[in-house]
């Protein structure tokens, strides 16, 4: 660090040009206002980028038509996400068996059905009735194993068959709501009973599980 109080200055004899009192290795500081210029040009900056976030963000000015769309479709699934999770949180037997009537629903659970589940149960939910490449249990007759209530399936797609030697793996990494899409597209090949709240599809029997 050099002590020299007086450092080389070129503007020592502008009255226009200020110094900072401060020096650090012989070299001290300019304590001058940006041009006016620059300072209205990052101003101008400033209130473009305002405006144009208000613009694009806020009102959709500018926005393509597939932009503006996509926004749209992202707003109603959010509502529906905010429906279905409101939903999950009174799930029982009658809501199920509502879901199961209600076809968007039906189409999602079908979907997912052909994801995870076709393999096992076949096309049609016939099962092990299907032929021998399926091993499921079939889903569309009368027959349960542990349970025929649309809550008692619900637990056993999520948290799989009782008997963790054999029968059908958990599926609780679809998510609650997936799941109960898929017991409502299971529970569409099936009657709604008069007592929907108590009452099962079909009978519980003991059967081999697939």
């Amino acid at each position: 660090m050099s002590d020299d109080p007086t450092p080389l200055d070129p503007y020592a004899d502008d009255p226009d040009v200020k110094l900072r009192e401060h020096i650090y290795d012989g070299i001290q500081e300019y304590d001058q206002k940006l041009p006016n210029w620059w300072l209205w040009t990052l101003y101008i900056f400033i209130i473009f980028f305002v405006i144009g976030w208000v613009a694009y963000y806020q009102v959709g000015i500018g926005r393509s038509d597939g932009e503006r769309v996509e926004a749209q479709i992202a707003v109603i699934d959010a509502k529906k996400a905010e429906k279905l999770k409101a939903l999950m949180g009174e799930l029982d037997d009658r809501v199920l068996w509502e879901m199961s009537r209600n076809k968007p629903m039906i189409d999602a659970g079908q979907a997912t059905y052909k994801q995870v589940c076709i393999a096992c149960h076949a096309p049609d939910l016939d099962g092990s009735g299907a032929g021998p490449q399926f091993v499921g249990l079939p889903l569309d007759d009368k027959e349960w194993k542990y349970g025929g209530t649309p809550m008692q399936i619900f637990e056993i797609v999520m948290n799989g068959s009782p008997d963790k030697t054999k029968g059908m793996t958990p599926w609780s990494s679809l998510g609650g709501d997936t799941v109960a899409k898929v017991v409502a597209f299971v529970l569409s090949y099936h009657p709604v009973p008069e007592n929907a709240d108590a009452t099962e599809p079909g009978e519980t029997v003991e059967k081999e599980d697939g």
